[in-house]
């Protein structure tokens, strides 16, 4: 299945491209999509480690199972006070 991710500005630098696709196995989970994407390239790998997941905009888990078309946005938690 096809799922297109979107990165948010501090992870993108490390992407291949601000928003790509990605084919997973049917039944994926974010996990998993982390994990293929960690494979790619060392800081990028890093910058998933805190990155917060978005699908349809609701941060979910990494237990997350992903639907064919789903757009997940990658994002940096921001804290501050």
């Amino acid at each position: 299945m096809e799922v297109r991710i979107r990165f948010g500005t501090s992870i993108a630098r490390f992407a291949p491209a601000p928003v790509m696709a990605l084919e997973l196995p049917a039944g994926a989970t974010v996990a998993d999509l982390y994990d293929q994407l960690s494979g790619t390239d060392a800081g990028l790998a890093d910058a998933l480690r805190s990155a917060l997941p978005i699908v349809g905009g609701v941060h979910v888990e990494r237990g997350q199972t992903l639907a064919p078309g789903d757009e997940v946005a990658l994002l940096t938690a921001i804290s501050g006070g």
